[in-house]
Formats: C-alpha cells, sequence, structure tokens
C-alpha cells in the first residue's frame, strides 16, 4: 500500500496510516460505465461500505479559456458547444451575453425568443438524456428507450433549425445565425403536445416503483447547508428545498415574460433530485409553448462589424444552465482577442459535495448518487 501512487489532490485516504486492516482502497473509473465519463472516483472502503471517497478529475482537460484568449469572440463560440456538449445552446448563449454586455448590443426581440426556444428544448434533451441513463444505472431498460425516442424528436427540431445534432453552434453575438426555417413552429408545437403525456409516462414506470423507491429515497441526502457550502446550484440544490433559479431570481433575455414554476424538493434525497428534474422538464416545455405561441416577426441578429471589438473593461454573465449556474468572465483590452476569459461551470461543484453525499453507504447506492448529481466532465474538467 505504502507504494501506491497518490492523486492529484495528494490525499490522506492513499497513506498506510490512514487505511485501517480492514480497510483497502479501490478505484471507480475512469472507465466504468457509471461515472458517465472520464471520471475516477477512489474510494476507501470497509467491505461494500464506503468510508470515503475522493473524486478526481484532469483526464478531459482541453484548456477552453486558454483557447479563448488566443481566437476571436466569435471563433470562441464553437467552442462553447464543448463546455458542456449535452446543453452546448445555453453555452452559447450564456457566452454570447457576456460579450454582448460588454460590447452595449442589444438584442432584436425575435432573436430573444428564437434563443429561449432553442435553450428550454436543449434542456429537455438534457434531461432526458440523464433521466435515461439513470434508469439504466439502477437496472430499468425501458425508461432509457423512452427518453432517447422523444430526445431524437428533440435533436430532429434543433438539427432543423441549425444543421446540428448535439455542437450546434447556432447563437451568434447579437442574435442567432440563421432564421427558423418555416415548419419549426408547426413541428414544435407538435412535439409540445407529444410531450405532455410522456412525463406521465416516465413516472408511471418510475416514481412509485418499490424497487426505484428503495434505491433512491432517503439515499444520498444532502442538507441544504451543505449544498450552499459547496456553492452547488441547479437541480441538486433545489432538491435540497433551496427555491433559486436564475431564470427566476435574475431574468435575464426575456424570461421574466413567461409563467413557469421553479420545482424543489423536501428531503433531499436522489429521489428529490430526480423528482426535480422530473418537473422541471414539464416547465421547460411550458415555457417552449408559451414562447413559440407568442414569438414576433422581426430581424434575427443586430447589426455588428465585421471585424468586433468591443471596448476595454470587464464583464460576467451567468445563466441557468441544465446542470446549475454557469458563468463567463471577460476581460478586454479594445482588441479583437479577449485579454482574460474564465468560466464558472457547474459540475464543479456539483462532483465536489459527492464525498459528503457517500460516506456509510454502499458502492450499489454510489452508482444512485452520483447518477441523481447528472455531472458531465467537460463541464468539470475544462
Amino acid at each position: 500500500m505504502s507504494d501506491y501512487p497518490k492523486n492529484n489532490f495528494d490525499s490522506p485516504l492513499l497513506t498506510t496510516e490512514q487505511v485501517g486492516s480492514e480497510e483497502f482502497i479501490v478505484n471507480m473509473g475512469p472507465q466504468h460505465p457509471s461515472t458517465h465519463g472520464v471520471c475516477r472516483l477512489l474510494l476507501k472502503m470497509d467491505g461494500e461500505v464506503i468510508v470515503d471517497l475522493v473524486p478526481i478529475v484532469g483526464y478531459l482537460h482541453r484548456s477552453l479559456e486558454k483557447i479563448a484568449e488566443n481566437r476571436t469572440y466569435l471563433q470562441f463560440i464553437p467552442y462553447t458547444d464543448r463546455i458542456d456538449y449535452v446543453t452546448a445552446m445555453i453555452c452559447n448563449h450564456g457566452f454570447c451575453m457576456a460579450v454582448e454586455k460588454l460590447a452595449g448590443i442589444q438584442v432584436p426581440e425575435r432573436a430573444e425568443y428564437i434563443r429561449v426556444i432553442m435553450d428550454e428544448l436543449n434542456r429537455i434533451a438534457s434531461h432526458l438524456v440523464w433521466l435515461g441513463t439513470f434508469a439504466l444505472d439502477l437496472g430499468a431498460i425501458t425508461p432509457f428507450l423512452y427518453c432517447f425516442r422523444e430526445r431524437e424528436k428533440i435533436l430532429d427540431l434543433l438539427e432543423m433549425t441549425c444543421g446540428q445534432r448535439m455542437t450546434f453552434n447556432y447563437m451568434r453575438v447579437g442574435g442567432v445565425s440563421k432564421d427558423l426555417p418555416e415548419e419549426f413552429i408547426l413541428r414544435a408545437k407538435e412535439f409540445v403536445e407529444y410531450f405532455k403525456p410522456r412525463v406521465d409516462e416516465y413516472e408511471y414506470i418510475l416514481t412509485q416503483n418499490p424497487i426505484f423507491l428503495g434505491r433512491t429515497k432517503g439515499v444520498g441526502i444532502l442538507p441544504q447547508n451543505t449544498a450552499i457550502d459547496y456553492s452547488v446550484t441547479g437541480p441538486n440544490l433545489r432538491a435540497s428545498g433551496f427555491k433559486w433559479d436564475l431564470r427566476k431570481e435574475e431574468p435575464y433575455s426575456i424570461y421574466d415574460r413567461f409563467e413557469f414554476d421553479i420545482p424543489t424538493g423536501t428531503n433531499s434525497d436522489t429521489w428529490d433530485r430526480y423528482m426535480v428534474r422530473i418537473q422541471e422538464m414539464r416547465q421547460a416545455n411550458r415555457i417552449v409553448e408559451q414562447a413559440i405561441n407568442s414569438i414576433p416577426s422581426g430581424e434575427i441578429k443586430a447589426k455588428t462589424l465585421a471585424v468586433f471589438k468591443p471596448p476595454a473593461g470587464e464583464v460576467y454573465v451567468r445563466v441557468e444552465s441544465t446542470r446549475g449556474e454557469m458563468g463567463f468572465y471577460i476581460v478586454s483590452d479594445g482588441n479583437t482577442i479577449p485579454y482574460r476569459v474564465k468560466l464558472r461551470t457547474a459540475s464543479f461543484s456539483n462532483l465536489a459535495v459527492l464525498p459528503e453525499m457517500v460516506r456509510g453507504w454502499k458502492i450499489a447506492d454510489l452508482v444512485a448518487i452520483f447518477a441523481s448529481l447528472d455531472v458531465i466532465m467537460p463541464d468539470v474538467d475544462r
């Protein structure tokens, strides 16, 4: 054990003195299917019981912040797709909003509606990926197939609009790259009506299923004060009973024009994190319905110079991503390339709190708890 290599955090888990005679160290990942990507969880075990855990990142570092400082503002937009590739539209939106605030650009009203529609469709698609893989981790195959069936319909809508199904590169500083195709509104309305009973279908399979309840109810409790201490945001924070959503608390774009609720939990457990996301899909569908019924005509992009140089200054903008708050901090020195860029992503904090949630639980519970956090690794190790 003394020859065991130290990890990135120089964790005391790996020292011989800290491991009892009946305890052992085991790695989960980075290739484990239930770590949902290249995450390595270093576990100290006593039999099947988890004594402690250290999440280790560093397998997917893309140097996005440094790349941003070597590209023009417009050239960096496609890179934002890779921050959280399951919710790329919201990443596009956040960066473009930051640049627009820096340059004082007013986005046309129609473009704002299109952005909200794209964000919320992408939010539903992301939650469907989470729900399908979460259920699969717990042994339920049918919800996975159902969720990806609905996700395909959303991706068809997004592909119809921008030509891509995952890394969209659709938003632009000042608006969007192209207008909605003629058939989009009709197809989107059809999807909204189609999707409403589909969420009921997921709940019929899972919500009161005794096996599902046994794996999630009372498991992996994240107290509200602990979530706040670790800067946890998004559905994981709301499942702990804290009603905080930037779309309501600090409305951006045109979110203040729509009626929607902010779901919260009461028990702060894995089941609550599941239920909050179930309800969020309903609310996102509700926003899409309102937006497509009231979208105005007009321009889709503000006019900007071909050689874009925002004035010198600094700005910070945050948006409500699927996994929580995503922030973009930009420093401009008046050139075509940003002087400094810093990203604040939700999954980093959401992963950091995992050790607090798993101590005393078993490996099988860890699979459910980790999956319920909906961590995505590019969002952690940027």
